[in-house]
């Protein structure tokens, strides 16, 4: 009578055990050219991405299709990037950060065809930090823990920890968590600071 409890546990474990593998390897779509062995747990990489052999992706992230990730890149554990984004060499980025859909990052100032720079600049994007669609981020600058760039956003300095920015060139408009008056803003006129200017990056 316990025959068949016994074909039910050992049923049971081999399916958790098939599930606890799945969800500690990378899920990677056949159409894709993904190069690096530095792919974390759990992290999901759809149809054409390409993915460049010295780059370093953590665990559980989700990266879209049509990205590519070239060799200088870090990423850290829970990154979504969504489509249309490529990251470049010297790219940082850290733990849960959101890279919204066609945001654009450089990292050479004066760029010129077949003219390559010894080192291209860092550019780093902090831990919990949202970065909006189509946003253009110029190299060699941080976005700070927990920041949000707004959808369009041109990014030409770097950013404090939980500001929110937006514009061209991107200006702060609040920090997260902190009172207009703190931030020193204007409260009746976001992103105007009390002489009624707009708030620049530092």
């Amino acid at each position: 009578m316990f025959a068949p409890l016994r074909g039910c546990l050992a049923e049971s474990c081999f399916s958790s055990l098939i599930d606890l593998k799945r969800r500690m390897t990378p899920q990677i779509h056949a159409l894709t050219d993904v190069q690096s062995p530095h792919v974390g747990p759990s992290t999901r990489i759809w149809q054409f991405v390409v993915i460049l052999p010295n780059a370093r992706i953590g665990a559980g992230c989700n990266i879209c299709s049509h990205v590519l990730i070239e060799n200088d890149v870090i990423v850290g554990d829970r990154v979504t990037v969504k489509s249309g984004v490529q990251l470049w060499d010297g790219l940082r980025i850290e733990d849960d950060v959101f890279i919204g859909p066609n945001v654009t990052f450089t990292n050479d100032p004066f760029p010129r065809s077949k003219q390559y720079s010894g080192a291209f600049a860092v550019t780093t994007v902090k831990a919990g930090a949202s970065i909006g669609g189509g946003a253009t981020i110029l190299p060699g600058i941080t976005i700070g823990q927990g920041a949000m760039v707004g959808a369009g956003a041109v990014v030409t300095k770097s950013v404090p920890d939980h500001a929110v920015v937006v514009g061209n060139p991107a200006r702060v408009v609040r920090i997260i968590g902190v009172s207009h008056e703190r931030a020193g803003l204007d409260p009746a006129t976001e992103g105007k600071a009390r002489d009624g200017q707009d708030n620049p990056l530092p």
